[in-house]
């Protein structure tokens, strides 16, 4: 990365400001996501501080910030099951801010998370969904070990046309 500094940490209350403002940014920038307007989001800043707050007391959920140069520009969020029968696996959704992409900061927070998920001794399963036409984030996703298991029909509704989803998993303890 030359003289850029990235740095993968997670996400602090202090955050919320920087993180809505993000959210802002990126909005716009990517038919992929799943919401297209900030707006839709319904953020405050107090809102995203209890966000955060819960985030960091789970022991089966992370939000990590990738900070590239002092800004934040990229994301991702994990949040596991809720009830101990599904407390073992979660789902998680990354983001990276447009004019970020292809410097490899999709792939160190996917590292990261797959680190902590291994360390939390909980974590068992990681799961994701992904458009189907998102070429490059399954071939991302596929690099790390990450094996479509379906396609939910119609799951998405974006500028008045339907996209399918992929579900992908991998497996943390090495089991099948």
């Amino acid at each position: 990365m030359g003289d850029h500094k990235l740095v993968i940490r997670e996400a602090k209350n202090s955050d919320a400001e920087a993180v809505i403002d993000y959210l802002n940014q990126i909005a716009g920038e990517s038919d992929f996501l799943t919401f297209g307007s900030a707006e839709e989001l319904h953020l405050t800043v107090e809102k995203e501080e209890v966000t955060l707050k819960d985030y960091a007391k789970r022991e089966n959920a992370l939000y990590l910030v990738a900070v590239y140069n002092g800004q934040i520009a990229g994301t991702l969020d994990f949040f596991g099951g809720t009830k101990k029968r599904t407390a073992h696996t979660g789902e998680f959704g990354i983001s990276v801010r447009r004019d970020y992409w292809n410097k490899g900061i999709g792939r160190a927070l996917i590292a990261r998370m797959i680190e902590w998920s291994k360390a939390t001794g909980i974590i068992r399963k990681i799961n994701l969904r992904v458009r189907s036409d998102n070429q490059r984030a399954m071939h991302l996703y596929k690099s790390f070990g990450f094996e479509e298991e379906g396609v939910i029909r119609r799951d998405f509704f974006i500028n008045d046309e339907f996209y399918d989803s992929v579900h992908m998993g991998r497996f943390i303890d090495g089991q099948k």
